[in-house]
């Protein structure tokens, strides 16, 4: 037990001396850290000390600096000020100089001014004399003259006045007369050079457009794929399109008749798709119709903006623009629609530039004067009045309205542009080349017009004019009155409506005259 508790007293001695001596260690470990602690805080606080120093140097110059830019600022400001100040001195004292150098002219000025006034009333009391005795010898002439002629000076006078009264009008008259006939001479020679001019600048091409299109098949087997079990192909085609489908013995081909170009084209279009996809029946082809009307009617949109941006027609509303495509698959008497009025247009254009009028504004109503034969839905209005309709609710200019109206001299023209779409409308349509129809068909339709007014009780002669635009019936004066005349000339436009057929609109004009006619022998 001895050496056991021995060892355990030495153990706890051991112990004890070892964590005193770790505690001397760690208090002299921990002082040597503070006194470094507060030897690096006393560096601190002097590197702080002089750099607060410095900042505060910094800042008394950066404010000295300022001052004297401030100062410098202000001093020139004030030195700015002070020079306007002496500038607007000098000018109110070279003003106040200036007033009393005009107060000074201005006082001798009424002064001469006053001294003129008396001398100019003294010459007026002395023209005022001569006056009066100018007065007092006239007098006596005039009683002298008088006593001599036997006259008062008022008929004298008078008589005078007479005179030359006549005279000056027998002179105006012949002068008038004069001055017309010349103006009348160079007018016909100045618009028959114009018109000349105005056809020789324009190009056109001479083309006639037929109203049969011929369908090419590759083989005749074709044919009953189009006609389909007892027709009801080939009848749903006539119904979808409008157009007669004629299949005769022609080898390898299809007539397709129609007097409308767009059903034609529609009704080509749609046989190709047909032939080519190979199924043939009427729910396919009215699909095929249907989607073929709608791309034709987007290729009419494109047609019509194409031909405006070549003409150089702005703003023009997109249904008129559709209506201008629309002119692309109409004809009259063979001559395209749409060729015609591009051709009218640039007619008018040439007219108008030579005449120094509005060119832009003629070949706008060039373009647009027949868009009343391609209306949208049937109407009794003539082309023309359609035309001028459709172009004022379309918002278009009224010398373009009136032009339009007026081309057929349906409305009275207003505008000077009026006559120009007229005779280049003539012009495009009467050219050789540009419209047909046969000798024969011309001459019986002629020949019709004036045999169905000389039917009628009381007419004496009845003439087709203007290719038969226009009916002048000529009647006996003694046989029918002016009432009746004008019951006439609507029976006979209501006959000729009835029972005969013809281009655009015929004037029919009645005229009754009585002629009293005798001989001095």
């Amino acid at each position: 037990m001895e050496p056991t508790v021995l060892s355990i007293i030495i153990g706890a001695v051991s112990l004890i001396a070892g964590v005193i001596a770790g505690k001397l260690i760690f208090a002299k470990n921990t002082k040597k850290q503070v006194e470094e602690a507060e030897l690096q805080s006393q560096t601190i606080l002097k590197e702080a000390e002089l750099r607060a120093e410095t900042i505060k140097k910094e800042k008394l110059l950066e404010a000295k600096e300022k001052f004297v830019q401030l100062k410098a600022d202000h001093d020139k400001e004030v030195l700015e000020r002070n020079r306007k100040i002496n500038e607007a001195e000098n000018r109110i004292k070279q003003k106040e100089v200036s007033a009393n150098q005009k107060e000074a002219a201005l006082d001798k000025q009424i002064k001469e001014n006053e001294a003129i006034k008396e001398n100019l009333n003294r010459q007026i009391e002395v023209v005022n004399q001569k006056r009066t005795e100018l007065e007092k010898h006239q007098e006596e002439h005039i009683r002298r003259l008088e006593k001599i002629s036997n006259l008062t000076a008022d008929e004298a006078k008078a008589q005078l006045i007479e005179s030359l009264k006549h005279e000056a009008q027998t002179q105006a008259l012949s002068l008038q007369q004069e001055i017309i006939e010349d103006a009348k001479q160079k007018a016909n020679k100045e618009a028959r050079k114009i018109v000349i001019q105005t056809i020789q600048r324009t190009a056109a091409e001479q083309t006639i457009e037929n109203t049969v299109t011929v369908f090419n098949l590759e083989s005749d087997e074709i044919k009953g794929q189009i006609i389909g079990r007892e027709g009801r192909n080939i009848r749903a085609i006539e119904a979808a399109t409008g157009v007669d489908l004629i299949v005769d013995d022609t080898p390898e081909a299809i007539l397709l008749s129609s007097f409308d170009p767009l059903r034609r084209e529609i009704a080509r279009l749609s046989l190709q798709r047909l032939v080519a996809d190979g199924r043939i029946h009427p729910a396919r082809i009215e699909e095929v119709v249907d989607k073929t009307r709608r791309q034709l009617e987007e290729q009419v949109m494109e047609i019509g903006e194409r031909t405006v941006i070549e003409l150089g027609i702005h703003g023009l509303h997109k249904e008129l623009v559709r209506m201008v495509g629309r002119m692309r698959f109409r004809s009259s008497y063979g001559q395209n629609l749409l060729m015609h009025s591009r051709e009218t247009a640039n007619l008018c254009a040439v007219m108008a530039a030579e005449l120094g009028l509005n060119v832009k504004l003629a070949k706008r109503a060039g373009l647009l004067h027949d868009i009343g034969k391609v209306p949208d839905e049937e109407t009794e209005l003539s082309h023309a009045l359609l035309g001028a309709k459709l172009a004022e609710k379309y918002g278009e200019n009224p010398a373009v309205v009136n032009a339009i109206g007026a081309h057929h001299d349906e409305m009275e023209m207003q505008y000077v542009i009026s006559p120009i779409i007229q005779a280049c409308d003539a012009i495009s349509g009467a050219r050789p080349g540009a419209r047909r129809e046969i000798m024969q068909q011309y001459l019986q339709r002629i020949k019709d017009l004036e045999n169905l007014a000389q039917a009628y009780q009381g007419v004496e002669k009845a003439y087709a004019i203007q290719a038969g635009r226009e009916l002048r019936v000529i009647v006996e004066a003694d046989k029918v009155t002016d009432n009746e005349s004008d019951k006439l000339s609507f029976e006979i436009a209501q006959k000729i409506q009835t029972e005969m057929t013809y281009p655009g609109q015929i004037k029919v004009t009645v005229i009754r005259e009585k002629r009293a006619v005798n001989v001095a022998r």
